[in-house]
């Protein structure tokens, strides 16, 4: 891969800023979170379709066998049966700013989809603004109507980068968005840690009840005295990937670092107004300076800093598919730059079982997906998606 490639590349995903990569006493890190390697295993992997152009995201509709593959340029891709349909489900791709962490970045299915049809993505348009839109399935179930597109959201982008982008329902049917910070580096606006501000924070809205959304019961700035209503959480740098685990009730976000150390939250997924640090600190350290305060700041379970070739977290899913019973429970998360593909249990308010798994060559990892029946896939910037196949 050309250098300006893998540049723009490794941008998708949040890390490449204005500030010089800094490495001092960031080799501690590991092993000071306890999330270097305790055993090593071999993820079997089978390839899902032929190479996509620039995918970012898989999913499926509620009880759906078909898997629904985001392509960054504005594309939504079909594979039914194990063949990828020739028309796209969606192609939006006129309306979408594409390169570098701009485009269509994320889809999510109502949990009514079967019933109402309705889908959200979440791109950066032609003006480089963050919209979150509805969409409605045409009579053709493998095909959009594009025509019936609705703004859910829209928030300016001060800069082209740190977008986040991800859109998820959680166990609780409120649409939940991922923003970052708004980009440069360091978070010049102060977005962060600003309660009036969009960005920086993992939203919750409700898209059930009227149009475009309501606020949900329980948010913590719901009366809009103190933030914006629409804010579960605040304190993200770039959550680019968030997961639910719907059985043990947590929320797993992995936030990616800005020049040294990498972070995963997981905090139950019902608890609102939590405070993830940035840019107070940065992972589980004080950022751009020697002390700060940690008070009512939530501490990472797992870091790992840019030792060696890692510089950005891509996290994934807690496995609950059927197919691999050996790692059912695990949380597996990948680096961009690495290529590694490591996992962890979280059980009983500790990090349990930390494994490194022997893989085939996955190439820039810049992506999770999950199935309707909970089995994982692993999205690669070269084109590829893989399905966990088996353990050995």
């Amino acid at each position: 891969m050309k250098a300006r490639d893998l540049i723009v590349a490794v941008a998708l995903l949040g890390c490449v800023d204005s500030q010089a990569k800094t490495s001092s006493d960031a080799s501690q890190t590991e092993a000071a979170s306890g999330t270097s390697s305790s055993s090593a295993s071999t993820m079997r992997l089978e390839q899902v379709g032929e190479k996509f152009r620039s995918p970012v995201y898989l999913t499926s509709p509620p009880g759906d066998a078909r898997l629904f593959v985001v392509e960054q340029a504005g594309r939504i891709r079909v594979v039914k049966n194990g063949s990828v349909l020739s028309q796209a489900f969606l192609d939006i791709a006129e309306r979408v700013k594409s390169g570098g962490e701009q485009g269509l970045l994320s889809m999510a299915f109502h949990p009514d989809y079967r019933s109402n049809g309705f889908f959200f993505v979440n791109f950066t348009d032609r003006k480089g603004v963050t919209r979150v839109e509805r969409f409605k399935v045409s009579s053709n179930a493998d095909v959009a109507d594009e025509a019936s597109s609705k703004l859910i959201l829209g928030i300016d982008q001060p800069y082209s980068n740190h977008n986040g982008g991800l859109v998820m329902f959680g166990p609780d049917r409120m649409l939940y968005i991922g923003m970052g910070d708004g980009g440069s580096g360091g978070d010049p606006h102060r977005n962060g840690q600003n309660p009036q501000a969009l960005l920086g924070k993992i939203l919750r809205i409700n898209v059930s009840r009227a149009d475009p959304y309501t606020i949900p019961v329980g948010n913590p700035y719901a009366d809009g005295s103190r933030g914006k209503p629409e804010i579960w959480a605040i304190g993200a740098r770039n959550p680019w990937r968030f997961a639910f685990d719907r059985v043990a009730g947590l929320l797993y976000i992995a936030d990616v670092g800005q020049n040294e150390i990498e972070e995963i939250h997981i905090e139950p997924s019902g608890k609102p107004g939590l405070n993830y640090g940035w840019n107070i600190m940065e992972g589980d350290r004080c950022y751009g300076r020697r002390e700060c305060s940690r008070e009512g700041l939530q501490i990472p379970q797992v870091t790992y800093n840019h030792a060696g070739s890692a510089c950005s977290i891509t996290g994934g899913f807690v496995y609950r598919g059927r197919r691999i019973p050996a790692i059912t429970g695990h949380y597996f998360y990948s680096d961009y730059c690495a290529g590694w593909l490591r996992s962890f249990r979280y059980q009983n308010g500790s990090v349990t079982d930390r494994r490194e798994w022997k893989t085939d060559d996955l190439g820039h990892v810049v992506s999770f997906g999950e199935d309707s029946s909970g089995e994982m896939y692993i999205i690669s910037e070269n084109g590829r998606i893989f399905r966990f196949a088996g353990v050995a």
